[in-house]
């Protein structure tokens, strides 16, 4: 999925990027353990994640952990690559959910739900 944001990618990484910067629109909370790994926290229930890669004010992947926060096999992720339009100057977030998620429109709706409240965050 892509969403234009009115925002820069300087002032946007930070809150694709951060675990305070996710906690202010992705979750409910965002803790960062001393392996740097991530506890995401939906409904109270932990979800832990890593970073598999980044490229600094550009892109970046958190794959999904098991509970004892091991690896899986056929892990879910999410990448969220910032890209600008140099005709246009638009800034837009691209984002891939790869998560076991059955039904696209609730998809749809749900991301557009979060990128709305990052708006609000950004102001854009």
């Amino acid at each position: 999925m892509e969403f234009s944001i009115n925002a820069s990618p300087k002032i946007l990484f930070p809150y694709i990027a951060s675990a305070s910067g996710l906690a202010q629109w992705f979750c409910d909370d965002v803790r960062l353990d001393p392996d740097h790994r991530l506890d995401m926290v939906w409904d109270k229930q932990s979800h832990y994640a890593e970073i598999s890669s980044q490229r600094p004010g550009r892109s970046i992947r958190y794959v999904f952990l098991d509970e004892l926060k091991r690896p899986l096999a056929d892990a879910n992720y999410l990448d969220f690559i910032l890209e600008s339009s140099g005709i246009t100057d638009e800034v837009f977030l691209r984002v891939t959910d790869y998560s076991d998620q059955p039904d696209p429109v609730e998809m749809q709706e749900l991301w557009e739900g979060l990128v709305g409240k990052l708006r609000e965050q950004v102001g854009g």
